[in-house]
């Protein structure tokens, strides 16, 4: 299994309606559960506790393939050209359990 973070630093304007984005991103992220193949879980959040990051993604994947083809897959670039309109940060970090 491989974990998947990432972590996003919201723009000014969209931090003015950071709770709005993160639900509507939480239902964007989710719609691709059973859409890509070999994601087994998603979730989007947003950090309440302050830092330099405001929104938080987790993914669990079946395997390293999985997860690139995730990358590639037209539903998730769909998802991420929204999540770089609204971002200005991001870091990310995969690790195989």
């Amino acid at each position: 299994m491989v974990k998947h973070i990432v972590m996003w630093t919201l723009n000014d304007e969209a931090k003015r309606d950071c709770e709005k984005i993160t639900a509507d991103l939480q239902k964007r992220f989710k719609s691709l559960l059973g859409v890509v193949d070999g994601l087994k879980a998603i979730e989007i959040g947003h950090n309440y506790n302050g830092g330099k990051y405001d929104l938080v993604l987790l993914c669990e994947f079946d395997s390293r393939e999985a997860q690139e083809k995730y990358q590639t897959h037209p539903a998730h670039v769909a998802i991420k050209e929204i999540v770089h309109s609204l971002t200005c940060g991001r870091e990310c970090a995969d690790y195989k359990i």
